[in-house]
């Protein structure tokens, strides 16, 4: 039997589909990993995914791979990238995309559609939408459709730029089924030509700063993927400031004694808010699920205010700043610096002062879940954290001593979702060297239980703690002070030692969370330790 060999002459001969043109695109784009379950209408997106260099990593749900994705670019700074199938695969990871819009998550979502000629008809085809598109469009920053493999280049750089560019987030491209696997002419990717250098009003900036006797730095999610984020500590040590960081800027000011990683809505640090004759906001939307989280009221107006954000429709939605500066918050640091005259301003002081009261406003409880939180970075030093809606969470972000930027966000706040941390904690695994930890309650986990088989089917370094109050705990909480009788917060959890038995992980069940840190440190990974939580006396 004759056996024919192709030669390279052969290979140049045969085009490339879109399918496998997007896979090389992605590739010149720096991805190395992709989230997705493949189905029949994304069967040519797979056609040149095994030859490449790109890891696929198979969810048990597609809201999972979204989650998954999410987790993936907050630890490593690069777009997350999904491959979904037209119609359920979408909306099935429409949870997920949101969270990663309220968050401000770089995330590229790349589906298949219904073919060209039958797109609008509402036909009754597999996994027809009336109008996808339109549906996208309400939850991603934009989305494209690719009518033309001529145009496939194009369309990716343009969705690529809106996804990175200004305040990041999702983006999607739809490729009919027809389309995708049409031959395609080679496109070369090139990153989009950054913004050039701002204009940081230097001078107003640093005629503020020098005159200010007691002025506080707010900062949020915008400066935690500055490449040196010790520009942040310089700058408030050249201005001798408190700083106040959201949860998602926690880790930046680490073991300075300018750091004041407490909530904007804790009574005490609204108070050093308002004592301040400056208010320098950096990278923060000001949002109310950071600084009113107890729907007290906003932060009133803050004529005093230089405010430095990248995205002018964030800048437009709170204008009453007394200076407006659009740019990168690391880069107006560094370049503002130079121009600050020393003077103590007490800036140590200050920050002691409203750190005292912030732990005075909070419950022993709180104060016990904080404790074990920062107990995993005993055990885990370089661990990073990535907790759920549940209650030790809640409690971290009012206030809790992350060991580093980027090592401590979760879904509590925002979009506010249930189950995200569980594949977000895999995504982030899968993008790091460094320990994770999935802090998720036993409700939350059984949103996105099965990506459990997730972490097994890549050895995952990762670490799920449950805290299982047997129920919505907080939810109870409320219903209860809002003297609402409470219903339907008790569901039964199932037995999580035998779920991990099931999925292969290593597994403990503690009764003392002083015993986490003792967990953590000896249990293989990926592993699961469930907090019995005591049941609250009837």
């Amino acid at each position: 039997m004759r056996s024919w060999k192709v030669t390279p002459l052969d290979q140049k001969t045969i085009p490339k589909t879109v399918g496998e043109a997007l896979i090389d695109l992605l590739e010149q784009a720096g991805t190395d990993t992709v989230f997705g379950i493949p189905g029949v209408h994304t069967v040519e997106l797979y056609r040149g995914l095994a030859a490449s260099g790109i890891r696929h990593i198979t969810p048990r749900h597609e809201q999972g791979a979204a989650f998954m994705a999410d987790g993936y670019a907050r630890i490593t700074g690069r777009p997350g990238v999904c491959f979904l199938i037209t119609g359920p695969g979408l909306t099935n990871a429409a949870t997920a995309i949101l969270q990663a819009r309220g968050e401000s998550v770089p995330m590229l979502i790349i589906s298949s559609v219904n073919t060209s000629k039958s797109l609008g008809k509402n036909e009754g085809h597999l996994h027809e939408m009336p109008d996808q598109a339109a549906f996208s469009r309400s939850i991603c920053k934009q989305t494209f459709t690719l009518s033309d493999p001529a145009q496939l280049g194009a369309v990716f750089l343009q969705a690529f730029t809106a996804m990175t560019d200004a305040r990041p987030g999702p983006v999607h491209i739809q490729i009919p089924l027809d389309v995708m696997k049409l031959p395609a002419e080679p496109a070369g990717f090139r990153p989009p030509n950054p913004k050039p250098a701002q204009d940081f009003k230097l001078t107003r900036a640093a005629r503020l700063c020098n005159s200010a006797k007691n002025p506080v730095i707010l900062i949020g999610g915008g400066t935690a993927h500055a490449s040196d984020p010790t520009v942040f500590q310089t700058f408030a040590n050249a201005l001798d400031a408190p700083v106040i960081s959201t949860a998602n800027g926690r880790g930046i000011m680490s073991g300075s004694p300018l750091d004041c990683p407490a909530s904007p809505s804790l009574t005490s640090i609204r108070a050093l808010i308002a004592q301040s004759d400056l208010v320098i906001a950096l990278g923060t939307e000001i949002g109310p699920t950071d600084y009113d989280m107890y729907a007290t009221g906003p932060l009133p107006p803050q004529t005093n205010m230089i405010r430095v954000d990248i995205d002018p429709a964030q800048l437009a939605k709170r204008s009453d700043a007394g200076l407006i500066i659009e740019g990168d918050a690391a880069r107006f640091a560094a370049a503002l610096t130079p121009h600050l005259i020393p003077a103590n301003r007490q800036g140590t002081a200050r920050t002691a002062q409203a750190l005292k009261g912030a732990n005075a406003e909070l419950s022993a409880a709180y104060g016990d879940h904080i404790d074990a939180m920062e107990s995993i970075w005993t055990a885990l030093p370089d661990a990073i954290v990535i907790g759920d809606s549940t209650q030790p969470i809640y409690a971290g972000n009012l206030l809790i001593n992350a060991p580093a930027p980027r090592t401590w966000f979760n879904s509590s706040a925002g979009f506010g979702t249930l189950g995200y941390a569980a594949p977000a904690a895999i995504g982030a695994a899968m993008g790091t060297d460094r320990p994770v930890v999935c802090v998720i309650g036993d409700g939350g986990l059984q949103f996105t239980l099965t990506e459990l088989a997730v972490a097994r089917d890549t050895g995952a370094n990762a670490a799920f703690v449950v805290w299982n109050n047997h129920g919505y705990g907080e939810i109870e909480t409320s219903m209860t002070d809002a003297g609402v009788s409470p219903v339907g917060v008790t569901p039964m959890p199932p037995d999580f030692i035998k779920i991990a038995d099931a999925y292969g992980l290593a597994s403990r069940r503690i009764t003392d969370p002083h015993k986490l840190a003792g967990a953590l440190g000896d249990l293989p990974r990926p592993c699961l330790i469930e907090y019995d939580c005591p049941k609250p006396k009837s």
